[in-house]
């Protein structure tokens, strides 16, 4: 038995190898396509790294069950391979992504996909995520160059592969926004410094610095963004606000493309940048949301040791596709896919299943939730209300298993709990509602930008995170904007027309009308007219039939993560 394992490990530990690999290989893709302007390259490139880790565990797993044979569900030869493995994987700098792979393994090969304490590394973790001050990873710059000295090395330090469009006014630009913000408020003093990432992030059209100043006996963190137009390459602004730099490394945002020789240090840093920021959240947003998951599994755990409280059914109106529960202590919800839908939904489970893939691929431009997918996810039985449970028995029994005092269920969706814009409308002020209605719009038009078309755009799929912003989060009915057909109504000529009950012309599968939006989008009287008003274009089938030309002739529109007001240059073509 101990000599089968060793070789068992050992093709974990390849395919861990082949994976860790192959995503540097598509992140060192990121700064090559930037520099080129190759916008098309860099959204099928962020696609292929997305799909990595599940495709490459397929195939190692089909090759793995081989191997095992019979002994796939041995309790004695798994521990043993664990034990192998772990020699294998304690040095490296990258021994947390290595559990996890190790997990994946173990769960798709295991009988039934258990979630087994014993044999995976559930409560394991290290305590790695602080960043050393005199980090390799890291560029610092003393005070004692001077602010202009300092601004002209960071551009120089940084090689994007392009000429800048204007250097002298980047520098120039960054030095007022420093004075403006810093020098007003602290006093340069000995020990005051300047450090950044040598890691550039990447993501869609843009290229940030991440980094931060120990001014006033506290560090500040910034970050620059730039972009690279048609005249080359520029700073586009210089943020300090910790929300923009939050929103940045937000749920609701693509992956970025990072170079991470040491993750943990990455994150370590990222941490002391947005503090507030979970770990699972940062390893999501540079990319290794597996980790991510594995994460915020372990704080789903401790969360349950130190809380009391019961799941109930997620408060608002129940969904037609899926049953959502929360947890009131936890800013979470789950969602699962129910056993019948309601009429008129006509989609299978597979089809809502596919809807999610989708929103997982797809560049999500600060507008649509981030969900991790569970399977066989075991919830104490105690702990879920009674209501609750008569609510997945009717709804969702299928997926349903009670086992050892546990709710066992096959398959769920985890998302970011939000307050429903729908509710948010009914108690809100005409000022705060005037402010989310517009948000609203803005997150429709956003997302049509990215080829995403929602479907079922009413409020009630829609939700506020903290800081106000709208997110869209039901995916069942989303389309790419492309492929559907926009048009005006027809106008009647005959009486009949004009008073027929049901309409006079043919209407197809993919057809949308824009003016009918109108009718039922804003509800509330002192918000509907400003509404109406203020997105003029959503009710438009001549706006809507632009956005697809542009995306049909491959136009990569580049949302800025950051209000147009703090841009630099904010008409300038990116």
């Amino acid at each position: 038995m101990p000599r089968r394992a060793l070789p068992l490990a050992q093709k974990i530990f390849e395919g861990f190898l082949t994976y860790t690999e192959s995503f540097k290989t598509y992140t060192r893709l990121a700064p090559l396509y930037f520099a080129q302007r190759n916008w098309p390259a860099t959204q099928l490139n962020h696609r292929q790294r997305l799909r990595l880790y599940k495709d490459l565990l397929f195939q190692l797993t089909i090759v793995f069950k081989e191997m095992l044979g019979e002994d796939s569900g041995s309790r004695e030869i798994w521990t043993l391979i664990q034990q192998e493995y772990q020699e294998m994987i304690k040095d490296r700098p990258d021994v947390e992504l290595a559990e996890t792979f190790f997990n994946s393994v173990f769960r798709k090969t295991f009988p039934n996909n258990p979630l087994d304490e014993d044999l995976m590394y559930v409560m394991e973790g290290y305590n790695a995520c602080e960043i050393r001050e005199n980090s390799e990873l890291l560029r610092t710059y003393p005070a004692s160059l001077g602010l202009e000295k300092i601004v002209r090395m960071i551009l120089d330090d940084y090689d994007f592969g392009a000429p800048f469009m204007d250097k002298e006014a980047d520098i120039r630009l960054l030095v007022e926004a420093i004075k403006k913000v810093i020098l007003t408020r602290y006093q340069v003093e000995v020990g005051t410094r300047t450090q950044l990432l040598k890691s550039v992030f990447y993501r869609n059209k843009a290229a940030y610095l991440v980094g931060r100043t120990y001014v006033g006996n506290k560090w500040m963190p910034f970050i620059i963004p730039f972009l690279h137009g048609p005249k080359g390459i520029y700073v586009d602004t210089l943020i300090f606000d910790p929300n923009l730099m939050s929103h940045l490394f937000s749920f609701t945002r693509s992956y970025f493309m990072v170079e991470a020789e040491v993750p943990s240090q990455i994150i370590g840093f990222l941490k002391s940048v947005i503090p507030h920021k979970y770990v699972h959240e940062l390893y999501n947003a540079i990319g290794f949301n597996k980790h991510g998951k594995t994460l915020f599994y372990r704080d789903f755990l401790h969360h349950l040791d130190q809380s009391k409280d019961q799941f109930v059914v997620a408060p608002g109106i129940k969904g037609m596709v899926m049953t959502v529960f929360t947890l009131p202590s936890l800013n979470i919800v789950f969602k699962m896919i129910k056993d019948h839908f309601e009429p008129p939904k006509t989609m299978t489970r597979q089809e809502v299943r596919e809807k999610y893939k989708l929103v997982s691929l797809h560049d999500r431009v600060g507008r649509m939730a981030d969900t991790h997918e569970f399977e066989h996810f075991k919830i104490p039985l105690p702990r879920v209300s009674p209501d609750l449970l008569k609510e997945l028995r009717n709804t969702t029994n299928s997926l349903l298993k009670i086992q050892d005092g546990y709710l066992i269920i096959k398959h769920l969706y985890t998302e970011r709990r939000l307050i429903p814009l729908n509710i948010f409308l009914e108690n809100c002020s005409t000022k705060e509602g005037i402010k989310a209605v517009e948000d609203y719009g803005r997150a429709i038009l956003q997302l049509a930008q990215a080829n995403i078309f929602p479907g079922d755009m009413l409020t009630k799929n829609f939700g506020l995170t903290r800081q106000k912003r709208v997110i869209f989060y039901d995916y069942d009915e989303i389309e790419f904007l492309e492929h559907m057909n926009f048009r005006s109504k027809p106008k009647p000529e005959t009486f009949e027309q004009i008073y027929s009950p049901e309409p006079w012309y043919d209407i197809h599968k993919n057809d949308v009308f824009p003016e009918d939006f109108k009718r039922w989008m804003i509800g509330r009287e002192d918000l509907k007219s400003h509404f109406l008003e203020y997105h003029k274009d959503l009710f438009d089938p001549h706006y809507w039939q632009s956005l697809q030309q542009k995306i049909r002739q491959g136009e990569l529109i580049h949302a800025h993560p950051y209000p147009e007001e703090i841009r630099f240059r904010p008409h300038e073509p990116s």
